[in-house]
């Protein structure tokens, strides 16, 4: 979930726009869903709104520096890559009327910290353990600042700074500096597997799906107001113009324990092959992206590095008893791909960076936070982002497995295992140790560009 430049979005290859007009509305949707900015850094920034008027006056500061589909997935220069978005709480604290705010669903009212049990973060991920103000009702807003490179995103935040001090009430709760890891010319994070091998594809979007990654989706899947994959919209927040072209998206920031990563690998293989083996197994690809179900005994580093080839299989026919990727392996839980019913109702869009210096090979621990800092986009968080981390993440039967949690990114307290089948005996990990530990996390919805005048707007008489 690295950032890198535009030249590296992937999945999918964009293509010219038909001279039809396109079904969505690439003006009015905010760019952080649909396209990726040319950007090496970021910095996410949350916010509090101690007045509606402050919050208001803030938000119409930055309505016109809010980045559109159009404009960032064009090949024409805009620095306009601002993305905002607001917490159940920040839309009441803008002043949004009650009537409005109960008509959004339950899950985004409650906020993602009051459902930390149904999303299995527990133990150390638990939000009494996150700092920053994220599990607080009075985390209102963030700011997603990306920038060209770190100098750009300091003068970026700068800019920002000096606009909030001018909004009566307008508080920093945290902000999170992130910034690609070299090196550059590949989307990686700081376990070192290469990131970004399977995305989803919004039909209309003028891109054309990778082989093996699924059809085109319905713009309803991801954005507010268009069809879905079930038939036409339904139970949209209201008004409809608050909603229309609005996602949902869930953030999630992870730190990576890379040094106890690395000295677990070497626990488990006595010679670097034996580890990257190991390491593979894990995830269910390689480091450099080669899918295990393709390349089950060594890594082939150009087929990871083809977009044709990486993410062109499947697990039902090619791999079913998992001796290429592990039954519980990251991949194969958090995309079960021909395994899993309602697949195209699940999927979501991913987005985010890494944030952290990176640890030397050969280094031990050296107590810096590193990691990463997630979005996941959707139309409906607890039929897609929820059910991901219930049931795939976090559910020890998944597979029938009996005592599993994804080895990545599931919630590990050094209680549950991991089964890698292999004739003649399978190889058991008994408790698997914790990679990751998630440090914070919100529900965000992220309005159209009408919507954001929209709320502007609510203090007005009229």
């Amino acid at each position: 979930m690295s950032i890198s430049q535009q030249s590296q979005r992937i999945p999918g290859v964009l293509v010219e726009p038909t001279e039809e007009p396109p079904s969505l509305d690439f003006d009015d949707i905010q760019h952080f869903l649909m396209s990726r900015p040319p950007a090496r850094a970021a910095r996410y920034e949350f916010l509090t709104f101690h007045s509606a008027a402050g919050g208001r006056a803030w938000l119409t500061g930055l309505v016109d520096k809010v980045g559109t589909a159009k404009a960032v997935g064009s090949n024409v220069a805009d620095a306009r890559w601002v993305t905002v978005g607001f917490t159940w709480n920040g839309l009441r604290a803008l002043g949004l009327s009650e009537a409005s705010l109960a008509s959004f669903p339950e899950e985004f009212r409650q906020g993602m910290a009051a459902r930390a049990d149904i999303l299995g973060i527990t133990g150390t991920n638990h939000p009494n353990q996150w700092g920053g103000g994220l599990a607080s009702p009075d985390l209102h807003a963030i700011a997603i600042l990306f920038a060209r490179d770190v100098t750009e995103r300091e003068r970026c935040q700068r800019e920002h700074e000096k606009h909030m001090k001018q909004c009566e009430g307008v508080e920093l709760l945290s902000a999170l500096d992130l910034e690609a890891i070299p090196p550059f010319d590949y989307a990686h994070e700081h376990f070192g597997y290469r990131d970004r091998l399977s995305q989803p594809v919004i039909a209309g979007n003028g891109v054309e799906p990778t082989p093996g990654s699924g059809p085109a989706l319905k713009a309803g899947e991801f954005f507010l107001g268009y069809p879905d994959e079930d038939g036409p919209p339904a139970g949209m927040p209201q008004p409809e113009n608050l909603s229309r072209n609005g996602s949902y998206v869930a953030y999630l920031r992870m730190e990576e324990h890379v040094g106890a990563f690395r000295d677990f690998l070497r626990r488990h293989g006595e010679t670097p092959e034996q580890q990257e083996w190991v390491a593979a197994k894990l995830m269910g690809r390689w480091r450099s992206g080669a899918p295990l179900v393709l390349t089950p005994d060594k890594d082939d580093l150009s087929l990871g590095a083809d977009y044709s080839r990486n993410n062109d299989f499947n697990f039902k026919t090619m791999d079913p008893h998992g001796y290429g990727c592990p039954l519980g392996a990251h991949i194969r839980r958090m995309n079960p791909r021909d395994t899993a019913a309602n697949m195209n109702r699940r999927k979501m869009i991913r987005r985010g960076g890494t944030y952290g210096p990176p640890l030397p090979e050969g280094a031990p621990e050296d107590g810096i936070e590193r990691g990463i800092a997630a979005f996941v986009g959707c139309a409906s968080l607890v039929r897609q982002f929820e059910f991901a981390m219930n049931v795939w993440a976090n559910d020890p039967n998944f597979h029938e497995l009996g005592n599993e949690r994804d080895p990545i990114f599931g919630t590990q307290d050094g209680t549950f295992d991991m089964t890698i089948p292999k004739r003649p005996i399978r190889k058991k990990i008994k408790g698997l140790p914790a990679f990751t530990t998630i440090r914070g996390g919100a529900y965000f919805f992220l309005p159209g560009i009408k919507a954001l005048r929209y709320l502007v707007d609510l203090g007005k008489a009229g």
